[in-house]
């Protein structure tokens, strides 16, 4: 999968929106908040979603894919991975992990910043 393509399916998503809060790095987020980090367009392509409630869910990514996914800095105690886009994590398996950061931020949106 490509950066592109993983930024149009983020956009595609009921309210989502790209963000650029820190210069060339851009996040998708829905209402205020983010639900993946895209990193800037001449990064490698990977993405940070968030893959769990807490480290021992988003532990089964690492083991399940040890070469394309890692904790992600700063806020992996959160359950946030970053997952490779170039790598052998199926294209499906990346969709499956951003509607459940995407749905795992939603829900704890306050109920005027949810999509209708």
């Amino acid at each position: 999968m490509t950066r592109d393509e993983m930024v149009a399916y983020c956009l595609g998503l009921p309210a989502a929106w790209l963000d650029r809060p820190w210069e060339e790095t851009e996040v998708a987020k829905v209402g205020s908040r983010i639900f993946a980090f895209l990193g800037a367009p001449h990064d490698p392509p990977r993405v940070w979603v968030k893959c769990g409630p807490d480290r021992v869910l988003a532990d089964e990514w690492l083991h399940r894919h040890p070469d394309d996914a890692e904790v992600a800095p700063y806020l992996g105690r959160y359950g946030w991975n970053t997952l490779r886009l170039d790598g052998g994590i199926a294209d499906d398996e990346l969709f499956e992990a951003l509607d459940a950061s995407y749905e795992a931020v939603v829900a704890r949106l306050p109920k005027r910043e949810r999509p209708a």
